[in-house]
């Protein structure tokens, strides 16, 4: 599947737990469905080639937003063990502001 990322786009991190500063190191991506997933703690997580996301996580989850500007390779770089497509997830190179965007 194809992911594309927008400079100025949207970024998300899915958590089980409240907090206003994501770590570094941390997991966000743009693909808002694939952090909501993430949020429910699932042990296994797969998409198809449509985006259709299936996940065996069962914890209620927090849906976040960062609240600052992020460059891709100063902010974030690509996660190099991910086994999704390109752009799907990064890691965060330093800890960045998020704000609670919805309880799922």
């Amino acid at each position: 599947m194809k992911i594309t990322i927008h400079p100025d786009g949207v970024w998300y991190h899915g958590s089980n737990r409240l907090f206003s500063e994501l770590r570094e190191g941390s997991t966000i991506t743009q693909w808002k469905e694939l952090a909501e997933a993430f949020s429910h703690q699932p042990d296994c997580l797969w998409y198809d080639d449509e985006g259709r996301i299936g996940h065996t996580g069962t914890e209620k989850g927090l849906l976040y937003q960062i609240d600052e500007p992020v460059e891709v390779d100063r902010d974030i770089y690509q996660h190099p063990g991910t086994t999704m497509d390109e752009n799907a997830e990064f890691l965060t190179r330093r800890p960045l502001k998020v704000k609670l965007l919805a309880e799922l």
